[in-house]
């Protein structure tokens, strides 16, 4: 079934002054809006959070891992030492976030060559990906998520029906710089675009379905597409029934498939753009008796930019 969230401040709330929200940060909406879903998804849970200044220092390049994958965070940062003599390195429950100056994919080569044996989970300038195995609502609070600040989240929560449950297997997948993917559905025809992908040289890290989707829509992005095309293409491309919130460093975007089978609902305010499995996880935003609020029609790109 799985359960999908996005949500994206605007004006007062993204700077971070409270605004309509009561001082509430983006972590503190997302923890909100997460434990409405935790029914439609109780094998595990990820957020993709954008902005915060503690999880992605400015300036600097973070990589996400997986903790159960790596050594006690000194040895990661001794051992990242000779090729990132700055590297900072921080846990945050199952996640583990490592930081540099370099660009993501100078940080990224770095982290992967120095520690092949721990699984990334995303890399960027803005994102931090935090996901783990268990009940959403204990996730959120070994996250300490309702602490999260920034501009934008995506958050999944899971009932696994294609793959296993581990924490390698969660949403979000962020398998591109800054890019995020998360997912409630399943894709029929994954084998095959899987295989195709691999033999154009693509690598992935699950047997997920999911992550076939994610790997598919950063190869067009990177050869050019801009995300609203990008994500028509993958709906032409993927057979199955779904809807997907996928996020970048500036854009929140959603899609449903052809017959709009898996449920989704927007919520447009002058303070944010929230996307929601269901609207009791609207319910807790500030401002939604006034918001403007909408069932994406069958194949309809929305997408939304800082």
């Amino acid at each position: 079934m799985c359960g999908v969230i996005g949500l994206q401040l605007r004006g007062e709330l993204a700077a971070g002054t409270g605004g309509a929200a009561g001082g509430r940060s983006l972590g503190a909406l997302l923890t909100a809006m997460t434990s409405h879903l935790c029914e439609r998804g109780p094998d595990s849970a990820g957020f993709a959070v954008y902005g915060d200044p503690e999880l992605t220092p400015p300036g600097r390049s973070t990589v996400s891992l997986l903790a159960a994958t790596a050594p006690p965070v000194a040895d990661v940062v001794a051992r990242l030492a000779p090729l990132l003599p700055d590297a900072a390195a921080r846990s945050r429950g199952q996640a583990l976030l490592v930081s540099a100056a370099g660009s993501p994919g100078a940080v990224l080569a770095a982290v992967r060559s120095t520690l092949p044996e721990v699984a990334v989970t995303g890399h960027g300038t803005a994102l931090a990906v935090l996901k783990g195995i268990g009940d959403p609502s204990a996730l959120t609070a070994e996250f300490d998520l309702a602490a999260a600040t920034g501009w934008q989240g995506v958050g999944h929560t899971r009932m696994a029906t294609e793959s296993a449950v581990t924490a390698a297997h969660c949403h979000p997948f962020a398998v591109a710089p800054d890019l995020a993917f998360v997912h409630n559905g399943s894709f029929a025809n994954h084998a095959t675009i899987r295989r195709e992908l691999v033999a154009d040289g693509v690598v992935f890290d699950s047997d997920n379905d999911s992550e076939v989707g994610a790997r598919f829509l950063a190869r067009r992005l990177d050869q050019g597409d801009d995300l609203e095309k990008a994500l028509r293409v993958l709906t032409e491309t993927f057979d199955g029934f779904f809807t997907l919130v996928v996020a970048t460093a500036d854009s929140l975007a959603v899609v449903r498939d052809r017959v709009a089978c898996k449920p989704a609902l927007v919520a447009v305010t002058a303070d944010y753009v929230a996307i929601a499995s269901e609207y009791r996880a609207l319910s807790v935003l500030p401002g939604i008796a006034s918001a403007r609020i909408s069932e994406p029609a069958p194949e309809e790109v929305l997408v939304w930019s800082r």
